[in-house]
């Protein structure tokens, strides 16, 4: 999930909006807390505030954007996520204080949250143009992971040797890889481009240089791993500024960007709230948005007694 989005906190917390009522909340010998008493108590505690606050971005963008986001795709999502983390997802949404349910809500208000920033932030030709110039596109490689750089040359001076096929690279990692993760698919990686965090820098800029199907590294690469010999599996080239399809992996890269920083996405939000009009009833959560609106919600929510 987006950091910038608060994160679920007990379900018990919704009562901080049921208003003030004399519904006994809890009871005990000689003793009841009451609704009104626990609103009371919630509305100053930091946690109470914030999920007032969550409530109200969640309906905000539901109302601008709802239509935009099916149950259809928040469940394609989910189903993703669960697969990623396999056996250990249901311990992992318990550890992080969700279930299904309220897994699901945070899936699509991070859903939302993409949409209002398309909607209401658009690169510029100058940011297009700098991203530009880090932009690799997503290339597929294999690679073969040895201890020492001795292995490594033995290994690209056999292969020199051979027909440069992925055939023959593909059994020469399942013969010498210390990567076993993909020794036994010949080496071979996830495409990935320029984005990704996971591999060694060192690695991709190693990479990124072999512009040609076929072409491999002929001194091994050292990283902290060991040393590896790469080679090209498919390059489709990092095409023109000006073609669509760059323009588009550029915006999506600037958008995946940008929904993880929250200063970007907090003057979104409030944006939003701004065309919801809010109106805030209770003077002591006159500043619950202020996380958005730079420290004051009088800018474009109203409180009223």
């Amino acid at each position: 999930m987006k950091k910038w989005i608060v994160g679920v906190t007990t379900a018990a917390m919704a009562l901080l909006l049921a208003g003030c009522g004399s519904s006994t909340v809890a009871s005990m010998k000689g003793e009841k807390i009451t609704q009104s008493e626990y609103y009371s108590k919630m509305k100053k505690s930091s946690a109470g505030q914030q999920v007032l606050q969550q409530m109200i971005v969640e309906k905000a963008l539901d109302q601008q954007y709802g239509k935009q986001v099916s149950d259809k795709t928040v469940n394609k999502r989910y189903n993703a996520m669960k697969k990623q983390y396999g056996s250990s997802f249901a311990s992992t949404l318990s550890t992080n204080g969700y279930t299904e349910s309220s897994f699901k809500e945070q899936i699509k208000t991070s859903l939302l949250s993409e949409k209002a920033l398309k909607d209401l932030k658009k690169p510029t030709t100058k940011q297009l143009k700098a991203q530009y110039k880090k932009y690799q596109p997503k290339v597929t490689v294999q690679h073969i992971l040895v201890k020492n750089q001795a292995t490594a040359d033995k290994i690209v001076k056999e292969f020199q040797g051979e027909k440069n096929t992925t055939a023959n690279f593909s059994a020469l990692a399942k013969k010498n890889s210390i990567d076993t993760g993909t020794k036994n698919n010949g080496g071979k990686l996830s495409a990935f481009d320029n984005t990704d965090t996971q591999l060694d820098s060192t690695f991709k800029a190693a990479v990124f240089k072999l512009t040609k199907n076929g072409q491999f590294t002929t001194t091994p690469v050292k990283t902290e791993y060991g040393y590896s010999i790469i080679r090209m599996i498919n390059n489709p080239g990092k095409g023109s500024f000006s073609s669509k399809k760059v323009q588009s992996a550029l915006k999506s890269q600037i958008y995946t960007k940008w929904e993880s920083d929250s200063t970007v996405m907090n003057k979104v939000i409030a944006k939003v709230l701004k065309k919801a009009n809010v109106t805030i009833k209770d003077d002591d959560l006159k500043n619950v948005l202020s996380t958005y609106l730079n420290g004051s919600s009088s800018s474009s929510a109203t409180t009223a007694n």
